[in-house]
């Protein structure tokens, strides 16, 4: 029977846990080049573009990721907090949960709906937040970055 914790490896390298990082050029030790990457005149290519270390060390990219964190951490919470008590009620609180509304629309049913009206409202408040806070920062960080204009979205 085939085990998928342990699928079938493609070659031995990846037995080994030998295997090169994909475009940089290195090899696990014992792998031997292609003649063709003898050349005298390969040289490693100049950086272009963005330096991102220095874009991740700036202080404007923290800020930026401090104003992210700010919004998305505890709203996470809230929400997490919001479906488990959910869940909660729904695992130990039946009589509270089976409690008749209007006809036959009880506490559950509302909190269950309730849950996709909270997802939606947490959804609109981060883009709301998003528009607002963090992407005039992030489109101040593309230009001093120097991206072209294509790349800046």
């Amino acid at each position: 029977m085939y085990d998928v914790a342990r699928p079938a490896t493609g070659n031995a390298l990846e037995e080994t846990g030998q295997l090169p990082a994909l475009f940089t050029g290195d090899r696990p030790s014992g792998v031997q080049p292609h003649q063709a990457d003898h050349r005298p005149d390969r040289r490693p290519s100049a950086r272009t573009g963005p330096d991102y270390p220095a874009i991740q060390a700036s202080p404007e990219f923290t800020a930026l990721r401090r104003r992210f964190r700010w919004f998305v951490f505890p709203m996470s919470f809230a929400f997490f907090a919001w479906y488990m008590t959910y869940v909660l009620l729904a695992a130990y609180a039946h009589d509270f949960m089976s409690r008749k509304v209007w006809g036959q629309v009880n506490v559950a049913i509302l909190l269950g709906l309730g849950q996709f009206v909270s997802t939606a409202l947490v959804t609109w408040l981060y883009l709301r937040y998003a528009r607002r806070r963090l992407d005039p920062r992030v489109a101040e960080l593309r230009i001093r970055a120097g991206l072209p204009e294509d790349k800046r979205r």
